[in-house]
């Protein structure tokens, strides 16, 4: 695409919300992780592409003099570390991009588009390679989505809508560019969706847990929305928590065992053997009485017929 000449003020108004929009989008995402005291769910690998795809973005964005934001990230690390790798990272960006923005204006004022469309691929490919982490630990907890603020994700979503509009807005559309919103869309989309979806499918569950005054992570049926997985209640524990339970339920607890009580019961096993030997013969003896006198009568028979 031919170098922006002339951007219109709706182009440029847009642009600018969004570009405000992506500014901001961070502070609920920081705020949401010093409150909680952790970034479990939300992946660093997302951020540091997000930081990564910054570079290839701004230098497609500059040099097409389109009006796209541009910005890197980087939080969830100690004050001092973080504030010394970002300055360093930052740096460091910068100058790759000035170094890149530089190299590639020339050729392309001068018609040669191939470097500055690769660029922009890149570009494109590590903004979506961003968010592709994220429905991984979705998957881990079957659609919940957890450590990823919604404030953050919203304004996200909507830095990426008013900056698509801008260049809808734009004398020339940029295919390139578009497509690079229009994932980004899709992808932040989906997060929304998996999350709705994980709500509608608990919302029993949720009402049994707020209803018991248990937290939702804790009921058994959770289990597989917590990542990761909470370790099963072992036997032995399971029992000696019973033992208790069992005493206040009026349940007498089996004596131990000792040389006179296992003397004892065996006296009382040969007891129940010698009883019910004594029945079995005293079956056989019946028997033996009935099979007499049916032959006795039979012989009566015979001398009577005689």
């Amino acid at each position: 695409m031919a170098p922006q000449t002339s951007i219109p003020v709706s182009a440029n108004v847009l642009g600018t919300i969004g570009t405000i929009f992506w500014c901001i989008q961070l502070i609920p995402q920081i705020w949401y992780n010093w409150k909680q005291k952790k970034t479990q769910g939300l992946p660093g690998l997302m951020m540091f592409i997000w930081a990564v795809s910054a570079v290839p973005f701004g230098v497609y964005a500059i040099v097409q003099s389109n009006r796209k934001p541009s910005a890197a990230w980087l939080f969830a690390w100690p004050v001092w570390k973080a504030s010394v790798l970002a300055a360093s990272i930052g740096a460091f960006f910068g100058g790759a991009q000035l170094l890149l923005v530089l190299t590639l204006r020339g050729p392309y004022n001068r018609g040669v588009e191939w470097p500055i469309t690769l660029v922009g691929v890149i570009s494109a490919i590590l903004l979506a390679g961003g968010l592709i982490p994220p429905y991984f630990e979705i998957a881990k907890r079957h659609g919940r989505v957890v450590g990823i603020n919604f404030v953050f994700l919203s304004v996200d979503w909507l830095g990426a809508f008013f900056s698509l509009m801008a260049l809808v807005a734009q004398n020339h559309f940029d295919v390139l560019g578009g497509v690079q919103y229009i994932v980004c869309l899709f992808l932040e989309l989906g997060i929304f969706t998996s999350h709705l979806l994980f709500l509608l499918r608990t919302r029993r569950l949720r009402r049994l847990a707020k209803e018991s005054n248990t937290p939702f992570d804790d009921m058994p049926e959770a289990r597989r929305f917590v990542f990761p997985r909470p370790e099963p209640t072992t036997e032995s524990t399971a029992s000696t928590s019973e033992e208790p339970m069992d005493i206040e339920k009026g349940a007498i607890p089996e004596a131990p065992r000792t040389p006179e009580t296992e003397e004892e019961d065996g006296v009382a096993d040969i007891d129940v053997d010698f009883d019910a030997k004594a029945k079995e013969v005293e079956v056989e003896k019946r028997k033996e009485r009935r099979r007499s006198s049916g032959a006795g009568v039979g012989r009566w028979l015979t001398r009577s017929l005689e």
